[in-house]
């Protein structure tokens, strides 16, 4: 949606000093299949850790906004769960986000990696957009940085192609690279102008309106995904029963405790996150503190403990508990 500003009635008009651009400010959104670069992208254009990322695939599970500040516009990015073929009720809902997001926002990002073909997943998540007539769909091929220009021209050939066959148009068809800052900047020149007039719809130096607390329980989960490789790509849940700063401690020297539950699906998966002698546990602890204490600013003491909530992904009570 793109607002048009009134013109003056030339009859009636008195001549006026030429004045600035209108500041623009909605709500942009990056679709894709899993693993697109979506969260790499929303991290790299608000300049900070807002959505957590990882090489497993459907590692976002919840729309994070993370809001970028700019003198002629406010950009507030909506990522989303990767729209994959759903095996479980858990991958039903993540679909569900996806498709309530991209009905509500004012510009659609559609994310296909460089160093990978169109496959039946992208032309089944473009085959949708195509469906949504008025809202501006900008293609845009990340991970640049993995292929050579060859392959990177066949790409922007290829996505211009499909939109073409499926009878629209893209805004724009922009190569980047968030991990070499390659055109993050221009994407969001690109983006900016397509949003409507508004004033800033979030204070200056807020960078996501997500609650701490799903955020701390976002990058314990990150943590927790590193080191299982292939055996618990979608197990893994937590939930952060309690964050709250120690009772007697000295105002130059706070501590925030937070108690928080990572839960698997199956006892014969304990094992595996907890590792021997708890070895990989304390390492998932170590590695989300130091994220915690960036996020937070203060010191933390974090407390994990590894819970089973049976099948998880499949019951649609254990998914209520844990916020889904």
């Amino acid at each position: 949606m793109v607002a048009m500003s009134a013109r003056p009635n030339q009859e009636s008009a008195a001549p006026q000093a030429e004045t600035t651009s209108p500041h623009r400010a909605g709500f942009a959104c990056f679709v894709g299949r899993p693993n697109a670069g979506k969260s790499t992208l929303t991290n790299a254009l608000v300049g900070q850790k807002v959505a957590i990322t990882s090489n497993r695939p459907q590692t976002t599970r919840h729309t994070v906004r993370g809001i970028v500040h700019r003198d002629d516009a406010q950009l507030i990015l909506v990522d989303t769960p990767g729209l994959h073929k759903p095996r479980t009720l858990l991958g039903e809902r993540l679909n569900d986000v996806v498709r309530t997001t991209w009905a509500e926002v004012d510009v659609i990002g559609f994310c296909l990696p460089a160093d990978q073909k169109l496959g039946p997943g992208d032309k089944y998540i473009v085959k949708e957009l195509a469906g949504i007539k008025k809202t501006p769909k900008i293609a845009i091929i990340t991970k640049t940085d993995l292929v050579e220009s060859k392959a990177l021209a066949e790409q922007l050939l290829a996505v211009s192609a499909l939109a073409e066959e499926l009878g629209f148009e893209w805004a724009e068809i922009v190569p980047v690279s968030a991990v070499g800052d390659e055109q993050v900047d221009l994407l969001a020149d690109l983006i900016a102008p397509l949003l409507p007039e508004s004033p800033p719809l979030y204070p200056e130096g807020d960078l996501t309106d997500e609650p701490e607390m799903v955020m701390v329980a976002e990058l314990i989960r990150e943590a927790a995904l590193e080191g299982v490789r292939d055996e618990l790509p979608h197990s893994i849940a937590v939930v952060v029963e309690e964050m709250l700063p120690r009772e007697d401690r000295p105002a130059d020297r706070p501590l925030l405790d937070i108690h928080a539950n990572v839960y698997i699906e199956r006892p014969s998966q304990k094992g595996i996150i907890i590792g021997p002698k708890g070895k990989r546990l304390k390492d998932v602890g170590t590695k989300s503190r130091k994220h915690i204490e960036a996020l937070l600013g203060t010191p933390v003491f974090l407390d994990l403990h590894v819970k089973v909530a049976k099948d998880w992904q499949r019951d649609p009570k254990q998914l209520r508990k844990l916020g889904f």
